[in-house]
């Protein structure tokens, strides 16, 4: 087995899609009991995570990039990332108009990606059984609709690595929340791996993706526990807005 296959590897995604999965259980399970429209738009945004991890497991175990899965994978790939950085949006700013109107153009982006996605002509030479393939079969990195994934993954990234540093700021001077400050910290760290190993697959360097993304995910897994320790009773009027 040479290095990128074994980086490419089906059991890396497929650990990730686990890890999803139950992250995503966890959030709308949450959600299920305090109805905030964060925890729905993360649940949703894990749950893409989740099931596009899935595909690309498929995918490498069967060695075979079906065009069609392709096509939807590569929008779910990059959507996902939208709807974390929306869950935040609605999380640190009270009006929830913000989230909404961010939640407006994620939902007309999709449709002209998915619109760009079943309408381009894949490059299925690029469609390599067994190994990452990033968005390359889309066409050239620029071009339409492969552009699209910068509509989501700048402003998610940014909105998701904006609240955990702003939570960080927030909770620093306070020693009884410090295990808050390291929830977050954890938290931007896992976006860091995560929008970095994307960023490098935008480009075409795709080898260390999927355990890139297994790792992510467990950092967010972890972040989220970690800060799901706060009690109720003990959030001040001031940190509400950051309640996990």
């Amino acid at each position: 087995m040479s290095a990128t296959e074994f980086w490419s590897h089906w059991v890396w995604p497929l650990a990730t899609a686990f890890l999803g999965y139950y992250f995503s259980y966890l959030v709308f399970k949450q959600y299920l009991e305090r109805k905030k429209y964060h925890q729905l738009a993360w649940f949703f945004g894990l749950f893409l995570y989740a099931t596009a991890a899935a595909m690309e497991a498929y995918s490498e175990f069967t060695f075979n990039w079906n065009p069609t899965v392709y096509r939807i994978y590569i929008v779910l790939a990059a959507i996902l990332v939208g709807f974390l950085g929306l869950g935040s949006l609605y999380l640190v700013f009270k009006r929830k108009i913000w989230g909404h109107i961010f939640l407006i153009y994620l939902l007309v982006c999709i449709t002209i990606f998915f619109y760009g996605t079943f309408t381009v002509n894949l490059d299925t030479s690029k469609l390599i059984a067994g190994i990452t393939v990033g968005g390359n079969a889309l066409g050239e990195r620029f071009s339409f609709p492969r552009v699209c994934s910068f509509l989501f993954n700048i402003p998610g990234t940014i909105l998701l690595l904006g609240a955990a540093i702003y939570s960080i700021i927030l909770f620093a001077a306070k020693k009884e929340y410090a295990f808050r400050v390291w929830a977050n910290i954890l938290i931007a760290l896992g976006t860091i791996v995560i929008a970095g190993a994307g960023a490098l697959a935008h480009t075409g360097r795709t080898v260390g993706l999927y355990p890139a993304e297994m790792l992510g995910s467990a950092l967010l897994l972890w972040g989220f526990l970690k800060a799901g320790t706060l009690k109720k009773d003990r959030i001040p009027p001031d940190v509400s807005p950051q309640k996990s």
